[in-house]
C-alpha cells in the first residue's frame, strides 16, 4: 500500500496503472475509519483492479467550526485497517493541497436537495461535499466510487453532480452497517460514551417502530407523531427532524404511492454528538 500527499504525485502513479488497462475504484472517507468504511472497500477491491482511498477531512463542508475541530482523526489506526482490507493507494492532502486558493472559494447549488433535511440545518454543507467530491473525482478519475447509504442525502446530491457533469464514474451505494444496538456507523459515534450510543440507538428503534406502523395501516403522518413523542421523553436526545422522504430526490411523502421508493429520514443530537440515520420504507 502507497500513501499519497500531494496531487501530482497520486495522478502519476494512476496513470502508469490506467495505461495499462487497470481499473480503479474510489473510496472517499474523512477517516476515523469503522466497518462501514470497510465494507466500501471491501467492494472496491472485489469489483477493481486498483482500490484508492482517500483521507480527508473537508473543511469546507463543516459549517459549525467545533463540529470540525472536534471531528476524530486516527491516521495511523486508519491506515493500518486500509492494509488489511487490501487498499493499494491513500491519499492523504492537507487542505492546503486541495484547497490552493483560500481568498476565492467555489460554491455549488442543488436546488431542492440542498434546501430540505441536511441542507436546511446545515447550509453550504452541500456545497462543500460537492467541491470536493468533484476534486476527488477529477484527481482519481476512477472508474467507480463508493459511497454509504448512511449518507442518504448526500448520495443523491453525489448522483445529481456526476449526472449533471457529465463525471464518467459509476456510482455504487453500499448499505448501512450498524452496531448490534441498532446504531448506524459512524465516526461520530466514537464521541459517545457505551451508554449514550445505547440512548442514540434508539433513534433507529423509533424509526423501526414508524416503519413497521406505516406498514400495518397507520398514517405517515400519525406514525412520525407518535414516534417523534416518544423520543421527546429521552433524557439528552434532541431531536432536528424526522421526515418520510422520496429517496432520490428528499421530497417529502404523506402517504405511499407505487413505484416511489420512500425513506425515513432523521438527525439528532445525543448528548451533543450529532447523528443521522435513514431506513428504507419502500424500495
Amino acid at each position: 500500500m502507497k500513501v499519497f500527499h500531494g496531487i501530482a504525485e497520486l495522478r502519476a502513479a494512476l496513470k502508469v496503472l490506467r495505461q495499462e488497462g487497470k481499473s480503479v475504484g474510489l473510496v472517499p472517507t474523512m477517516g476515523a475509519l469503522h466497518p462501514g468504511h470497510l465494507s466500501l472497500l471491501s467492494q472496491s477491491v472485489a469489483q477493481n483492479d486498483v482500490s484508492v482511498a482517500s483521507i480527508f477531512v473537508n473543511p469546507i463542508q463543516f459549517n459549525n467550526p467545533e463540529d470540525l475541530e472536534k471531528y476524530p482523526r486516527r491516521e495511523e489506526e486508519d491506515l493500518e485497517q486500509l492494509r488489511l482490507g487490501g487498499c493499494d493507494f491513500v491519499f492523504m492532502p492537507t487542505p492546503e493541497e486541495m484547497y490552493r486558493d483560500k481568498s476565492s472559494q467555489l460554491n455549488m447549488s442543488f436546488g431542492h436537495l440542498e434546501k430540505v433535511l441536511e441542507g436546511a440545518f446545515r447550509p453550504g454543507h452541500f456545497s462543500g461535499v460537492g467541491v470536493v467530491v468533484s476534486k476527488l473525482f477529477n484527481i482519481v478519475q476512477p472508474d467507480r466510487a463508493y459511497f454509504g447509504q448512511k449518507d442518504l442525502q448526500q448520495l443523491a446530491v453525489i448522483k445529481k453532480l456526476t449526472f449533471d457533469l457529465n463525471f464518467p464514474v459509476e456510482i455504487v451505494a453500499v448499505p448501512i452497517m450498524r452496531e448490534t444496538n441498532g446504531l448506524a456507523m459512524s465516526s461520530r459515534n466514537l464521541r459517545l460514551t457505551p451508554q449514550e450510543r445505547d440512548v442514540a440507538a434508539q433513534l433507529y428503534q423509533s424509526m423501526e417502530q414508524l416503519k413497521a406502523n406505516v406498514l400495518e395501516g397507520q398514517s405517515i403522518t400519525e406514525a412520525i407523531r407518535g414516534a417523534v413523542d416518544r423520543l421527546k421523553d429521552l433524557d439528552n436526545v434532541e431531536l432536528e427532524y424526522m421526515e418520510a422522504v422520496e429517496s432520490d430526490t428528499m421530497r417529502q411523502v404523506t402517504a405511499l404511492d407505487a413505484g416511489c421508493d420512500v425513506s425515513l429520514c432523521a438527525a439528532a443530537y445525543v448528548s451533543g454528538v450529532r447523528i443521522i440515520d435513514n431506513l428504507y420504507l419502500t424500495s
